[in-house]
């Protein structure tokens, strides 16, 4: 069996022989390439991989200039600015990317499509480890934050209230915070509990453990009803000792892809993976996230189709 690190020398090989990573004396036939990457609130995973991927591509494929990243607020609006093109690879929750799919006609040119999974988010709902509160339903009358506008948080926390029973229009007070303001607004004692999503761990939450013990409500109870309307998502686990948690608690988790259109030239699509792939020790050492980036498992986007160029670097991986 190939183990990880002899295919990322592998991959390091092609990409040099391909002119990919800026070879002294050879000029990179996407010199001129501009991309802007779409990611999330600065103390978040999306970000933080944003900048690592932004300096791996320039690096690699000898970009004349570093791809731009944009800080947003999260999944929703990273693909309304896939849409409206003001960017051009965008980080993304499965559950957000299916939904554009299906908003967006079949032959649109800015339809949706995958460049590779990356990772899982795990659902927190962040509480001060003093709180009374051990599930959902124990919200009623707190001060909730449930994500940012436009943020894929949003979404989901929308999802577990329901089936909590939960309205935010007259059980709690609900904010629309995203992860940053949520970490401020707890610290601070201005709110009583937060929704985020994101990987393990994340920047902003470990920070805010390290000022404020933490604890993450138990979903146990929600996985099934939850998983049985919305199938997209996964039962998962968040370890003990994350964030300093005394005990595993049961969460859901939500596969993360990176997304562009489809009228992206296959040869950028099927550059931008290969490099994502040869650059993998870099982004890890930005968020533990990227060590689960995994081969096999990066074809595994559906319902949102791969890119053609991204197809053509997954099949030839496989080619003995």
């Amino acid at each position: 069996m190939v183990d990880r690190r002899t295919v990322l020398r592998g991959l390091l090989s092609g990409a040099a022989a391909l002119g990919l990573l800026g070879v002294p004396g050879c000029a990179s036939r996407f010199a001129g390439v501009r991309l802007t990457l779409a990611t999330g609130g600065t103390q978040g995973v999306y970000y933080n991989l944003g900048n690592a991927l932004a300096d791996a591509w320039q690096a690699q494929l000898d970009l004349d200039a570093r791809p731009a990243v944009l800080s947003t607020a999260g999944s929703v609006d990273n693909l309304e600015r896939l849409a409206s093109r003001t960017a051009d690879v965008v980080f993304s929750q499965v559950d957000t990317a299916a939904d554009q799919l299906a908003r967006t006609a079949e032959n649109d040119p800015r339809s949706p499509r995958t460049l590779a999974r990356i990772y899982d988010d795990v659902v927190h709902v962040v509480v001060p480890a003093s709180a009374p509160a051990t599930s959902l339903a124990d919200l009623r009358g707190a001060r909730v934050s449930v994500g940012a506008p436009d943020s894929g948080v949003r979404v989901i926390a929308e999802r577990l209230l329901t089936a909590a029973g939960l309205s935010p229009a007259t059980d709690f007070q609900a904010l629309q915070l995203g992860i940053n303001e949520s970490v401020e607004a707890m610290a601070s004692g201005a709110i009583d509990a937060f929704f985020w999503v994101g990987g393990l761990p994340t920047r902003g939450v470990t920070t805010l453990s390290e000022a404020l013990p933490i604890r993450l409500l138990n979903l146990e109870d929600l996985i099934t009803p939850v998983r049985a309307t919305y199938p997209v998502y996964a039962a998962g686990t968040v370890p003990a000792q994350t964030y300093g948690i005394p005990d595993p608690i049961s969460t859901l988790l939500v596969r993360n892809f990176l997304v562009v259109r489809t009228e992206m030239p296959d040869d950028v699509a099927n550059a931008l993976v290969e490099s994502l792939f040869a650059a993998q020790e870099q982004l890890a050492a930005v968020s533990p996230a990227a060590l689960t980036i995994d081969l096999r498992a990066a074809i595994g986007t559906q319902p949102v189709p791969l890119h053609p160029g991204a197809e053509r670097f997954f099949r030839g991986e496989k080619d003995p």
